[in-house]
C-alpha cells in the first residue's frame, strides 16, 4: 500500500513544494471495492485513497489538468497499483495566498 511518507518523499523531490499536505483517508472507504483490492496484497501501514493539497512553483502558468497530470506523473508506480483514488489540489503560490 501507498504510504503517505512516501508520497511525501516523491512529491517533495518532484516539485520542491512550499507547502504539501497528505491525509490518508482510506479509512473512510471501508468496504469499498477498491480498498478491498488493494489490502489484498499490500504492506500494513499504508493506504488506497489520499487527499492531497500542495502548492509549488511548478504550477505556475499551467492549466488544472496539466497541473494533475505532472502530479500523477510523479507518483506514476503509486497511481497503478496501491492508490485507488487521489484527491488532489494543486496550486501555484499566488493561488494560495489567495
Amino acid at each position: 500500500m501507498a504510504t503517505v511518507a512516501g508520497i511525501e518523499d516523491k512529491l517533495k523531490a518532484a516539485f520542491q513544494p512550499i507547502r504539501l499536505d497528505i491525509v490518508d483517508q482510506s479509512h473512510r472507504h471501508a468496504g469499498h471495492a477498491g480498498v478491498r483490492a488493494s489490502v489484498a496484497g499490500a504492506r500494513a501501514g499504508g493506504g488506497t485513497h489520499f487527499q492531497v493539497r500542495i502548492v509549488a512553483e511548478a504550477f505556475a502558468g499551467k492549466s488544472r489538468l496539466a497541473r494533475q497530470r505532472l502530479v500523477y506523473a510523479a507518483l506514476a508506480e503509486e497511481m497503478a497499483g496501491d492508490i485507488h483514488a487521489l484527491a488532489l489540489t494543486a496550486l501555484a503560490p499566488d493561488e494560495a495566498e489567495s
